[in-house]
């Protein structure tokens, strides 16, 4: 037996005719109908996901929209609320204002009212009577 008994166009053919083996072995697996139908089940099933990510994806954006709205009502309810505290604080401070101007008025008028009494004691005393 020589190196040589398998010559090269021999193991080139025997090569070529293999390759070709595999190839009609694929075509055959491609054209089968049953490989068609896993296929078909495939796409079926990515589209349906497809459409589940979708949904999810509105879903998402509906609840994100209906947070922002919750959000801005709540803004919304606390402006108000600073508003209300805000002129009830101007209120208190007004009535705050005026009874001290009040009180400011009573103390002058019994200030003025006991110089008043001193400078008439006074007046007496140096008449004499």
């Amino acid at each position: 037996m020589s190196f040589q008994d398998p010559d090269h166009q021999q193991r080139q053919s025997a090569a070529a005719a293999a390759k070709q083996a595999m190839l009609q072995k694929f075509r055959a697996a491609s054209e089968d109908p049953e490989v068609a139908r896993r296929h078909a089940a495939r796409v079926a099933m990515n589209e349906v996901r497809l459409v589940r990510i979708a949904e999810r994806e509105a879903a998402k954006l509906a609840r994100e929209a209906e947070l922002a709205e919750q959000a801005a009502r709540a803004a919304e309810l606390a402006a108000q609320a600073q508003r209300e505290a805000d002129e009830e604080e101007a209120l208190l401070a007004a009535e705050r204002a005026e009874r001290a101007i009040l009180l400011e008025a009573e103390q002058k008028a019994g200030r003025d009212a006991r110089y008043a009494a001193r400078k008439a004691a006074k007046k007496e005393r140096r008449r004499g009577y």
